[in-house]
């Protein structure tokens, strides 16, 4: 095969996927992600139907609102003792 024709493919390639990446960014530039930090919880709905028989799983998860209380969640609640891993 001709490495001629394979570098140039690849970076035609390489071209456009940094075109689409920087017209992605220009598309969303303006447009606000997330949510102002605020009281109460957000609450998300997972549903999961595995079709068929009737199978399938349903949950909701709440997330805080406030940035402190959302970063709690992240810290564990007691500190291992020396020498045991959990």
């Amino acid at each position: 095969m001709d490495w001629t024709l394979v570098v140039i493919l690849s970076a035609l390639v390489l071209l456009l996927a940094v075109l689409r990446g920087a017209q992605s960014l220009r598309h969303t530039k303006d447009s606000e992600r997330g949510s102002l930090p605020g009281k109460g919880d957000h609450i998300i709905h997972s549903d999961y139907s595995s079709g068929g028989g009737g199978g399938g799983h349903a949950t909701s998860y709440t997330i805080p609102k406030d940035p402190q209380e959302y970063a709690k969640r992240f810290v564990p609640r007691e500190k291992p003792r020396k020498g045991t891993q959990k």
